[in-house]
């Protein structure tokens, strides 16, 4: 009779075969190693960490950016002449290179916890080199050009750091399942010593990080100021052309308390409403003055900008994608606009009893209007019967000299002083982008009576932060959007908070310990159990509900050829003793 001894059957194993086969290109079952990581392929999985790590830096920047998403198409086209959106390619090249990365990432973890042996195949380290490469490339360009938009980033951690916070803890938490499961396979005890220290030191990190995190919206609700008041910068851009009429009727619309607008000078001295240097983006001066599309538009006279359409560009270009929204009415209404003009605004601000805000730009030296450019716009504000009591007046040449002609006008300054250097100079109000004033500095301008204004608002987080810092009113150019935000997003009384907190550290705690006791059970028992000798494949048996039917039989295998060089037993004695009787006593007789 002849024993013969069948195959061994290994069990398909799809899942990872994806992951190590779109991870590194190994399909096979023979491809793969449980061997350790070489260093080359240990640097290549620091650089796809440092590039998730940076993306994911670069995509929270573009979140946050929103509220100044046409400040920066606008810079763009003060560089290029054509308006575009610039944020849309950048934003889906960043959302599919940060989708990528992450997704890589996923994979490397998932080698890790199965203990596979890390191997990046070639394409993807072109892919991460690339993604890195161009990543870095995009921060420097936007710290050359817009590098006062990085100050986003921790006025809205003020928002969101909180809630990070939390998120942080629970990917960190979760993440010691993988710690747990390096610690109990290595047999390198200088590995394993690194490893957890490391580890606890990322994790005890995290738990006193709240310590930093400050928010003026971690408050006692009882002290909460009243809602800062809306000022329609340039009215309401979003839905009808800037500085038009229609753009103002809809601001008033949407409950705003004032307007604030750019101002130039024509070459007839007639002061009018117009943010860029030239006409070309808002009008059609290409058509109607073909050869002067980049003139200066104070060198124009009134007569001739009255022939300009101002609100049909708005409707090719819809610069804030809300065409779609409007109803031919409005669609009409926005197709006759034309440039308006100080004295139009002021009647209407008179009117409804609105307040008005307006940065005069001063003529190029040979204009006519040079040296009067002050009496000119004083002149006008004169003639258009609006309360002096309503108009903000921020030009700073001349200050002494309009307050003795027009003292009834609010003396506002755009650059940034000391309460006790504004009220020298007669000043009561401030006009300031968000960025320029932290919590405490408009804390102190409130408790200086200092009226401070921020501009631009767009986003309900940043208005909300704002609201909880004690600003007295900002300007936007979407009040439509502000209208909607009664009440701060979140208040959160500072016991609360810490309550919060402190339950996530134990919550997180005690998580951590009970995956690491979990996961090193089979180490802890039999290192008390009084062994005669450590077999780590003998321990590594103990944890074989959490492993698959190749892993255990590979382990098995392994300490049936150990014991018997070691004399314990015969290896037919051993199978059986270890669940391999389907090896013996199944052969075919002859």
């Amino acid at each position: 009779m002849v024993k013969h001894q069948p195959l061994q059957v290994y069990e398909r194993q799809l899942c990872l075969s994806c992951i190590t086969g779109i991870y590194g290109c190994r399909w096979k079952r023979y491809q793969r190693s449980h061997d350790d990581t070489t260093k080359w392929e240990l640097l290549w999985s620091l650089i796809l960490l440092f590039t998730f790590c940076l993306l994911l830096v670069w995509f929270y920047f573009w979140w946050e950016a929103h509220n100044d998403y046409n400040e920066f198409n606008w810079f763009l086209y003060n560089r290029s002449r054509e308006w575009s959106d610039g944020t849309v390619p950048i934003l889906a090249t960043t959302a599919a290179g940060f989708t990528y990365i992450a997704f890589l990432m996923v994979l490397a973890l998932c080698h890790i916890a199965l203990g596979q042996q890390l191997n990046l195949h070639w394409l993807h380290k072109i892919g991460v080199t690339t993604a890195l490469l161009t990543t870095i490339v995009a921060v420097i360009s936007v710290n050359q050009t817009w590098g006062q938009e990085w100050d986003v980033v921790p006025i809205s951690l003020q928002a969101t750091g909180p809630f990070l916070h939390i998120g942080a803890l629970a990917a960190i938490t979760a993440l010691s399942w993988i710690v747990a499961g390096q610690v109990a396979r290595s047999e390198k005890t200088m590995f394993q010593v690194v490893v957890v220290l490391l580890y606890i030191s990322v994790l005890l990190g995290l738990y006193v990080v709240p310590l930093y995190i400050t928010s003026p919206c971690i408050m006692d609700p009882t002290t909460l100021k009243q809602r800062p008041d809306v000022i329609g910068h340039q009215g309401a851009p979003m839905l009808a052309p800037e500085n038009t009429l229609w753009s103002f009727q809809r601001a008033l619309q949407m409950n705003v308390t004032g307007f604030e607008a750019d101002v130039a000078i024509s070459v007839d001295g007639v002061p009018f409403l117009m943010h860029d240097r030239t006409l070309e983006r808002t009008t059609n001066v290409g058509k109607v003055f073909p050869g002067r599309q980049t003139d200066d538009a104070s060198h124009f006279n009134w007569t001739d900008l009255q022939q300009l359409n101002a609100g049909q560009w708005f409707l090719k270009d819809d610069p804030f994608w809300t065409v779609h929204s409007l109803s031919p009415h409005e669609k009409d209404l926005i197709a006759n606009q034309s440039v308006c003009s100080l004295e139009q605004l002021l009647k209407l601000a008179s009117y409804h009893n609105s307040t008005v805000v307006f940065r005069l730009r001063r003529p190029p030296p040979e204009h006519p209007c040079y040296d009067s450019w002050i009496n000119d716009t004083l002149q006008a504000v004169q003639q258009s019967g609006v309360p002096q009591s309503l108009v903000m007046w921020t030009p700073g040449e001349h200050r002494a000299q309009v307050r003795q002609l027009a003292p009834g006008l609010i003396q506002t300054s755009v650059d940034k002083q000391t309460p006790e250097t504004l009220h020298q100079s007669g000043i009561s109000r401030l006009l300031l982008r968000y960025n320029q004033a932290s919590t405490q500095e408009i804390r102190n301008f409130s408790e200086s009576n200092i009226n401070l204004t921020l501009y631009t608002i767009n986003e309900p987080w940043l208005y909300s932060v704002l609201w909880c810092s004690g600003v007295s009113s900002v300007s936007s150019e979407a009040p439509h959007i502000l209208n909607k935000v009664p009440y701060p997003i979140w208040l959160m009384r500072p016991d609360e908070y810490c309550l919060m907190w402190v339950s996530a550290d134990l919550i997180s705690f005690a998580v951590v310990i009970g995956i690491f006791i979990f996961q090193n059970y089979h180490v802890i028992r039999y290192r008390t159990s009084g062994m005669r000798s450590y077999n780590p494949e003998q321990i590594m048996l103990s944890a074989a509900v959490r492993r698959s039917s190749r892993d255990l039989n590979v382990m098995k295998e392994k300490l049936i050829f150990s014991e018997v060089g070691n004399g314990v037993g015969s290896a037919e004695e051993l199978y059986v003793d270890n669940g391999y009787d389907y090896y013996t006593n199944r052969g075919i007789s002859q």
